[in-house]
């Protein structure tokens, strides 16, 4: 049976099935077996009405995504990893601002990366466009548990100690803003204008959200840009999305773009 939705400023979202694991801490009712964890209910302004996600208590491990993912997404909570221990501290430190949100439904993705470029491109740099939709060469789910696997093994992880958690989100794309996540603060205040841009970024390249730190995020990519120039394409909206990747990075977009040909994971830091 469908649960009924509810409205909230204007737009129809599912309830919250977290409050139900503050008595029922292995979500049984909800048809999950979790291991011990933590709801999280902290924000900018004190405790926000409702958990806002729930994370083991233990480091995540290699298949620990795949095992919890698809019955968590049949209860309506989605996976991500959150990293414990960056020098920032863990989600209960990173002054969530879930009411400070909009709706990522309500925004045009190009209009907001069009809005980014004009102020971070050189002067009359133009716009380029929206890159087109690209093939997928596997299934975004299954890509994303590879991800979510790489980030937890050993080594190569941008995360210290990435913890699995749930978030109540219709899509992927909305987690960041579902959580109330300021992570590119120093870029935009109104993560979900950010989330607008992963929304298309879902239908076009079959991203995931699959790992948050405080101010980095991980996403997986089923349909990398196999091609220079299918990544260059790409590689003028990661900038305008996050234009401290190639400016503290590799400095132009060319040698930026290069990296991105066949690469599964696309990260974004914000300084």
């Amino acid at each position: 049976m469908s649960v009924p939705a509810r409205t909230v400023a204007g737009m129809a979202t599912l309830p919250n099935p977290l409050p139900k694991l503050a008595s029922d801490p292995s979500g049984r009712s909800l048809g999950l077996q979790l291991p011990p964890g933590r709801l999280i209910d902290a924000t900018d302004e004190g405790p926000w009405h409702e958990p806002l996600l729930w994370h083991a208590q233990r480091s995540a491990a290699p298949g620990n995504w795949t095992a919890l993912g698809a019955r968590s997404a049949r209860a309506g909570l989605l996976p991500v990893l959150v990293d414990l221990g960056g020098s920032q501290g863990g989600p209960q430190d990173w002054e969530l601002a879930p009411g400070e949100m909009s709706y990522p439904g309500d925004h045009d993705a190009e209009d907001v990366l069009v809005e980014y470029w004009e102020e971070c491109a050189a002067d009359g740099e133009e716009w380029p466009g929206l890159a087109g939709g690209l093939t997928l060469a596997s299934d975004p789910d299954v890509r994303a548990a590879q991800v979510a696997d790489a980030l937890a093994g050993e080594g190569g992880s941008p995360f210290a100690a990435p913890h699995l958690a749930l978030v109540p989100a219709r899509r992927s794309a909305d987690v960041p803003a579902a959580l109330g996540w300021t992570g590119p603060a120093n870029h935009e205040n109104d993560t979900a204008r950010l989330c607008a841009v992963l929304r298309s970024w879902e239908d076009r390249f079959g991203v995931r959200v699959v790992g948050l730190g405080f101010d980095v995020l991980v996403l997986s990519v089923a349909a990398p840009p196999a091609t220079s120039a299918e990544a260059a394409a790409v590689a003028a909206e990661h900038f305008a999305f996050c234009p401290d990747n190639v400016l503290q990075g590799d400095g132009d977009l060319a040698s930026y773009a290069e990296r991105l040909v066949g690469e599964h994971a696309w990260s974004f830091w914000w300084d």
